[in-house]
């Protein structure tokens, strides 16, 4: 079975509906379709309700990205985040969509992996539909990809970061200072030999500057990290436990173990349940981001939690306004849990 398309060709699938469709079935013009679906402009109140119902009747989608291109007021905001597997995101792009949906602008976001190369293809891809501004994740960036940022001409929100100097607006917390309070932290315990479950730093620059913070308290308490076990792969909760017995099985006298997030160090809590290892009395496991889970497990995770949901709100907020370029620090809480 074929079908005719506007110019009365047979083709094989059903032709997109398009404004000139909904001009014709509303009898009016595409320059008043245009107006009704952008909202702008003078149109009698017959003329809107005819638009309308004919947008419902057809099934017309309007096509926001090329209304963006053609318009010098793009309602575009695009979000540049590592990962959608980690609930730290997962918060940061819920809250930010739904605060620019209140001001008006539409989110759009694309994942990195961690990789800095990705990034700065997606922000190329980003800055070709010409959105008003971009959210992404992190101060540091590849050189091209921070010179087209800072080419761009529209606000540039940099998040969950604040040690580095940003180009524009900077929403997050001190990543060092984490990394410093979670060491103090065992210390003030009697932690004395102290295991690293965690990313590769190479690639996961955040959690580097929580680690070299970490290792510079330890230091300058007179300890160390012992041991090591790097995650090769995106963090689950299986990896945590996986990687918590390779850890035990080479240096099995650790007596705490700090990891670069709380769905690893779930896992080595689950690990040490069923391997009858006593937490925290023969060994002290420490997480970070505060997840909701955390608080749900046998032993509430000892953890820092970090105001995600804060920070996407500001600088979804800011990256839409006229305010000047800024740092906005909101910190971050030790929650001690209960297994340290």
């Amino acid at each position: 079975m074929g079908y005719r398309n506007s110019v009365g060709e047979v083709v094989d699938r059903p032709p997109a509906i398009t404004i000139y469709d909904v001009a014709r079935e509303a009898r009016v013009g595409e320059s008043t379709v245009s107006r009704v679906l952008r909202g702008q402009g003078a149109v009698s109140e017959k003329a809107r309700e005819r638009v309308l119902s004919a947008v419902r009747k057809l099934g017309y989608v309007p096509n926001r990205i090329a209304g963006t291109l053609a318009s010098s007021g793009s309602r575009l905001v695009a979000l540049v985040i590592p990962s959608v597997t980690n609930n730290v995101f997962g918060d940061v792009l819920a809250e930010a969509s739904a605060t620019l949906t209140g001001l008006g602008h539409q989110a759009v976001f694309a994942v990195t992996d961690y990789d800095q190369s990705a990034e700065e293809n997606l922000i190329e891809s980003m800055l070709a539909w010409r959105p008003a501004g971009i959210i992404v994740a992190g101060i540091e960036h590849a050189p091209r990809a921070l010179a087209m940022l800072r080419g761009s001409g529209i606000r540039i929100a940099e998040i969950l970061d604040t040690d580095s100097t940003g180009i524009d607006i900077v929403v997050g917390y001190s990543n060092t200072d984490a990394g410093r309070t979670s060491a103090r932290f065992l210390l003030s315990r009697g932690k004395q030999r102290i295991g690293y479950v965690g990313h590769d730093l190479s690639r996961d620059l955040r959690a580097g500057k929580r680690y070299g913070g970490f290792c510079q308290t330890l230091a300058d308490g007179g300890s160390r990290v012992v041991d090591s076990e790097i995650v090769p792969e995106l963090s689950s909760i299986e990896m945590g436990r996986n990687s918590l017995a390779k850890l035990l099985e080479r240096t099995p006298d650790l007596d705490a173990v700090y990891f670069s997030n709380d769905d690893l160090a779930i896992g080595g809590l689950f690990h040490c349940m069923s391997h009858g290892i006593a937490v925290p009395e023969r060994l002290a496991l420490m997480g970070y981001n505060g997840l909701d889970a955390v608080r749900l497990v046998p032993r509430p995770l000892s953890t820092i939690r970090t105001p995600r949901r804060l920070i996407g709100q500001v600088a979804a907020r800011l990256v839409c306004s006229e305010e000047p370029s800024q740092v906005v620090d909101v910190g971050f809480e030790l929650i001690e849990g209960a297994t340290v």
